[in-house]
């Protein structure tokens, strides 16, 4: 887990599950809304971009941090928004989103997915997530600098991420507001022995070592530097990995396709 703090990226994810969220979704291009929560809260737009159905996924840090609930299911060219609870206790919210794949079964008894599982339930997780790519946040009302964000394929590269802030314009040749991730496939840049293949076709391509540089981070950061490959490349000098943005409203979470 790799999720931006005020001054360094904090690693350690655990589930806390002692807290659940409902929160509002609007699925866009079915003309269903569903809505459980309201807040003057920021915003993240899901936008599945990525050829596939998805079902996004969550995870929260043990911080306190509320997990949500009522996660849509996105077809292809479909977005839908969640309010983050970044305004109600504990006043933070630190946690990633990730595309859950592949997904079949019914909620609650059998549902599993083939890539980003989770869990039995379509809505939340329920357990870890398997390997995927992440888009990773920390809200932080008592941190001025905050909301902080980051693209991580330090576990694994399923899908393309890119987040971009919504309502504040990114300032030149700085990482203020700045688009995170890129839309590239990274799948045909995977090491051999890294990639997951399903009836010979790259699927995912999973890190070795997530600690250390490898083959597997090399490759994937030659080809988008602005996604965290491994976990300590935010202390490499001249890193694209982290990135701030305290004057928008919310972000645009984008998962492109892979060949």
């Amino acid at each position: 887990m790799d999720v931006p703090a005020p001054h360094r990226l904090r690693r350690t994810l655990a589930l806390a599950a002692a807290f659940v969220l409902s929160l509002a979704v609007v699925l866009v291009g079915t003309g269903t809304t569903t809505t459980a929560f309201a807040a003057a809260n920021r915003t993240v737009t899901f936008v599945n971009q990525s050829g596939q159905p998805i079902w996004i996924g969550s995870l929260v840090n043990a911080d306190g941090s509320k997990n949500l609930t009522n996660l849509p299911r996105l077809d292809n060219g479909q977005s839908a928004t969640v309010t983050i609870p970044e305004n109600e206790s504990p006043n933070h919210w630190r946690g990633k989103f990730f595309a859950r794949q592949g997904c079949t079964g019914q909620s609650g008894s059998t549902f599993h997915c083939r890539i980003g599982d989770c869990g039995v339930q379509a809505g939340h997780c329920v357990t870890g997530e398997q390997p995927a790519s992440l888009a990773e946040f920390n809200f932080d009302t008592k941190d001025a600098l905050a909301p902080w964000y980051n693209v991580s394929y330090v576990n694994a590269f399923s899908l393309p991420i890119t987040i971009t802030p919504k309502g504040a314009s990114p300032q030149p040749g700085s990482q203020l507001c700045g688009t995170a991730g890129c839309a590239k496939d990274l799948l045909p840049y995977c090491p051999a022995e890294n990639a997951v293949t399903d009836n010979g076709r790259r699927v995912l391509c999973v890190n070795p070592n997530r600690d250390a540089r490898t083959a597997y981070s090399n490759a994937l950061s030659a080809q988008c530097p602005k996604a965290y490959a491994w976990s300590k490349q935010d202390t490499e000098p001249g890193n694209q990995t982290v990135y701030d943005c305290p004057a928008c409203t919310g972000f645009t979470v984008t998962f492109h396709a892979v060949a």
